[in-house]
């Protein structure tokens, strides 16, 4: 199908881009959502602002101890980052798992975060890592907590005029394992379930974890009693079955064409422990 009409603007700064949103204009980050949307007349945006042009939206860089990426990188440029690989390898392995290669070239982490696609990678990295949303408006900018981010399917707290400007992850610490195992549909490469593990041990002992899921329910989410299960065990493989057992206990699991609810929350499970079992492996 084809798009209805629209009016389309192309700034330069960021300055720009806010004073067209705030009279209405529709953000156009990568358009991997966007476009198809309008391409089914799902979406009819009178007014187009691409971001394609705006510099200082691009970009990975290193400050204090965390890492800036720009709204505007894309999911490529984050899963072959050297900075991204050596400080913060969730974020490159996810990144690398999103849809095909058009996608990645595609897409950006702006773009797929303030979309809030339940089935979207990012979440469950990102709610694992404890990232951080710089949000930018005309009148000043603010930042948030990821998990205060993202309240649910499709629903985030920007709000009219706002648009993400960075996402804020911190340096990894030496010795921390992570990794990022999901069940994919094929056709999408979304999630059907997608779980993200950061594993520290310390004295043999598993003495840090955090663990994000997607695709699970209408909202990632951190399972904080996956992680209090695994803080203070060996990490064995038996304490780490007990451990993902709990993953989808008391979550109200999504159910479609792609997976019944029982099957995607016994799948979380699955997930989980591949994810955990492999964060462990690699943790020093």
């Amino acid at each position: 199908m084809i798009a209805e009409n629209f009016d389309y603007s192309a700034p330069n700064t960021v300055e720009e881009a806010l004073q067209l949103i705030a009279k209405g204009g529709k953000v156009l980050a990568g358009g991997m959502s966007l476009v198809p949307l309008m391409k089914l007349r799902l979406a009819a945006p009178e007014h187009l602002v691409d971001l394609g042009r705006v510099a200082a939206l691009n970009g990975i860089t290193e400050d204090k101890g965390s890492i800036v990426i720009g709204s505007m990188t894309t999911h490529h440029q984050l899963e072959s980052s050297a900075l991204l690989r050596a400080s913060c390898p969730l974020l490159a392995e996810t990144a690398s798992l999103i849809g095909d290669v058009q996608v990645r070239n595609m897409g950006t982490i702006g773009g797929s975060v303030a979309h809030a696609d339940p089935a979207a990678d990012y979440p469950a990295a990102l709610l694992a890592l404890e990232a951080k949303v710089r949000l930018v408006k005309s009148s000043g900018d603010r930042t948030l907590a990821f998990s205060d981010f993202l309240i649910d399917s499709f629903t985030t707290a920007l709000e009219e005029g706002e648009l993400v400007r960075e996402v804020v992850v911190p340096v990894e610490t030496a010795g921390t394992g992570v990794s990022y195992q999901k069940m994919l549909q094929p056709a999408s490469g979304f999630a059907i379930v997608g779980v993200a593990a950061r594993i520290r041990k310390t004295a043999g002992k598993i003495s840090f974890a955090r663990i994000g899921v997607t695709g699970l329910s209408s909202c990632a989410f951190r399972a904080a009693a996956v992680e209090k299960l695994l803080e203070g065990t060996s990490g064995s493989e038996e304490e780490i079955g007990k451990a993902a057992a709990v993953v989808a206990d008391g979550v109200d699991a999504n159910s479609d064409i792609h997976a019944s609810s029982n099957y995607r929350s016994q799948m979380a499970r699955v997930y989980t422990a591949r994810a955990i079992q492999a964060a462990v492996s690699r943790a020093a």
